[in-house]
């Protein structure tokens, strides 16, 4: 189950030969790991809202999404969109609103949705709002602890505030970046010994097991209580976004057909180094994955303890 409270309908102009084309889609970070995590061959149900007149070009899109179980909750006001321009070769935001906060009524609809669907499915991503405004982050705390308590592994793809709430309760795993540690103050750069002092102290918060990426530097991984680097395919990249929600996606698919953790990892650097290849967010191609997994080393570097 992936719990994604407010996605995003995202308006791209690319340039095809001498003609732009439009390209109009669902997206947001659980969007785009429901994508990743169907292409690994999951099952996912997808636990969302929509509202306003951008609801209602959103909606039918949610609905058409390849192998998803859709869990919609109607919202009055407005979802959240964003327009680019890649015409150029790199992305131009031309301009993005995150959407309105999700009210009281709104809130509980969903999740009571959401907690019966993660329970059911035994296995839940919460994945972040575009904006922390949207939604507060004791829903994600209180959603953690029920999860948690009743049997349901929680993957975790948060920072600050809401992060902050689901350790509390504890959580299964957490993937993060690098910039998003330095940013919330929890490490000071991005140098191996600040990130593993901050995996360590995330650990102890709360989080079994923790990942953290670092763009084409190769990412670092917490779980069974050793620390690891996680050595990644070199591959030339064509769209920087998006390789952390596919990282994110590959370790939930691998966890839902009961793979162990180092597998998991594994297959979570595959994709994620795989999507920066790709134009289009939460893509790729399963036999890829599979290739690369292969490829990807995992060299312990000190216990956590």
């Amino acid at each position: 189950m992936v719990f994604a409270p407010a996605p995003q309908l995202t308006v791209t102009i690319e340039q095809h030969h001498d003609e732009p084309e439009l390209h109009v889609h669902p997206g947001g970070q659980g969007i785009w790991q429901t994508r990743m995590i169907t292409v690994l061959g999951a099952k996912v149900t997808l636990c969302t809202s929509a509202g306003g007149e951008v609801g209602r070009v959103l909606s039918p899109l949610l609905d058409e999404l390849p192998g998803v179980t859709l869990r919609l909750v109607y919202r009055e006001h407005g979802s959240g969109w964003y327009v680019h321009d890649r015409r150029g070769g790199s992305r131009q935001e031309i301009a993005e609103r995150p959407g309105s906060p999700l009210s009281r009524h709104e809130l509980d609809e969903l999740y009571n949705l959401t907690l019966a669907e993660g329970l059911r499915a035994g296995i839940a991503i919460l994945s972040g709002p575009a904006h922390p405004s949207v939604i507060k982050p004791e829903v994600y705390g209180r959603l953690a602890a029920d999860l948690r308590a009743n049997g349901c592994q929680v993957i975790a793809d948060l920072c600050s505030n809401h992060l902050s709430a689901v350790l509390e309760a504890g959580i299964t795993v957490l993937k993060i970046s690098h910039e998003e540690l330095i940013a919330d103050g929890m490490a000071a750069d991005g140098s191996d010994l600040a990130l593993t002092r901050a995996l360590v102290k995330l650990h102890e918060a709360g989080a079994e097991s923790v990942l953290v990426s670092r763009a084409d530097l190769g990412a670092l991984a917490l779980f069974n209580e050793e620390i690891y680097s996680v050595a990644l395919p070199r591959l030339t990249p064509a769209e920087h976004r998006g390789a952390g929600d596919s990282m994110t996606a590959g370790v939930a698919a691998t966890l839902a057909n009961g793979g162990p953790m180092d597998e998991a990892v594994r297959t979570g650097a595959a994709a994620g180094a795989l999507n920066v290849t790709r134009h289009g967010l939460g893509t790729g191609h399963v036999d890829a994955v599979r290739v690369l997994t292969e490829r990807v080393r995992l060299t312990p570097i000190e216990k956590a303890s």
